[in-house]
């Protein structure tokens, strides 16, 4: 049985980061998925935010046109609400690319990926077992293996119990057939809990929406459906139609991320903003956190490291989010959705609204960048 520091279970962005910066730091990394392409599969619209542009260095190749303008609509469509920044805000990006190319990294910086490899548990000893295939001992675990994480469960830890459900269609459109802009509906009929949304990356147009699994009824597909007849800002569809969806935990993040087996990463964690959704920003910060923890206990055998990746306090930086995730689960008519835009149209609503979809700030702030001297290309 080969042995190695670290598996990382799933191969998404939070586990390529963390497998490419514990190899940077000179581990034995092997980083697994069931998918057999990295490009099956995908779950997420790819919006970044200016944030994580600044931070992170994503290949320009793989991202879409800069968009400063969000438009925001009441339930009757009419009227919305347009806030436009001086800075570009937000840029949708090619995730089949953002994959591949986070994979190549990962490889390049000496980890270890096997594609369409399913795990089935850990055994005594701490080794990993797979279907179909020999198991691996393995010294830390890393489960970043989605929302309803199976790794989570088997090291004891916390799991997610509070979802949105989202569903998404992607269709080519004309390069340059419209200025780009995020279109986002507040309307619990098609969208209770959250939002619906359209945004273009230059290729493709994305529309979406999510909303809480016990309120989608007749289903997620079938309001995402309703919803992409009419939906504002979308252009007319042209080609074949990819259809995304799955769980998007929004309770914040989990309290008991780690133990002296493994720890947690990504949306495993529930690293994914309560009132807004996005997790991409959180999964890259809270993977470089995650590294240092899982190279240095290890090594170190020292209860104390394992502290630095303390899930409570982590989640103080979520409970603003947390509390307007709340008021948000409570609009469940068209009546109140059009009232709480409206509220939004005086000066105190829209700084309110600029600065949820605007801010300066990122979670969690871990401090300088483990990788400084070798930054993604």
């Amino acid at each position: 049985m080969q042995t190695v520091d670290v598996l990382v279970v799933g191969a998404g962005l939070a586990g390529l980061n963390t497998a490419r910066l514990l190899a940077l730091r000179g581990l034995n990394v092997m980083a697994v998925d069931r998918r057999r392409s990295l490009s099956a599969g995908i779950r997420t619209t790819g919006i970044f935010v200016r944030r994580t542009l600044d931070d992170f260095d994503l290949p320009e190749r793989l991202l879409g046109p800069a968009i400063r303008d969000v438009l925001l609509y009441p339930p009757s469509r009419r009227s919305p609400i347009r806030l436009t920044s001086e800075r570009d805000e937000y840029r949708v990006a090619d995730m089949a690319g953002v994959y591949e190319h986070a994979r190549h990294a990962a490889e390049s910086a000496g980890a270890r990926v096997v594609l369409g490899v399913r795990y089935d548990g850990l055994s005594a000893g701490r080794s990993v077992r797979f279907v179909g295939a020999e198991p691996v001992g393995a010294r830390f675990v890393v489960g970043a293996d989605g929302a309803r994480s199976r790794v989570a469960r088997d090291l004891g830890l916390d799991v997610n119990r509070r979802f949105l459900v989202g569903a998404e269609l992607v269709h080519p459109i004309a390069p340059g057939a419209a200025a780009p802009a995020f279109h986002c509906v507040l309307d619990p009929r098609v969208a209770p809990g959250y939002l619906g949304w359209v945004v273009d990356d230059g290729r493709h147009a994305h529309v979406g929406v999510a909303g809480y699994p016990d309120a989608t009824c007749p289903g997620i597909r079938h309001l995402l459906d309703a919803f992409a007849a009419d939906a504002p800002g979308r252009p007319a569809p042209a080609g074949p139609v990819e259809r995304r969806g799955g769980p998007i935990p929004v309770g914040g993040v989990l309290r008991r991320l780690v133990c002296p087996a493994g720890l947690l990463v990504g949306d495993a964690a529930g690293a994914v903003s309560p009132l807004t959704a996005g997790g991409l920003d959180p999964c890259l910060r809270m993977s470089e956190l995650a590294a240092s923890v899982a190279a240095d206990y290890p090594r170190t055998g020292d209860q104390r490291v394992l502290g630095r990746y303390d899930g409570g306090a982590l989640r103080g930086r979520f409970r603003g989010r947390l509390l307007l995730r709340r008021a948000f689960a409570g609009i469940r008519s068209p009546a109140v959705a059009e009232a709480a835009v409206a509220a939004l149209r005086g000066g105190a609503g829209r700084a309110l609204a600029a600065r949820v979809l605007f801010g300066d700030g990122s979670f969690p702030d871990v401090g300088p960048r483990l990788d400084r001297e070798q930054p993604v290309r």
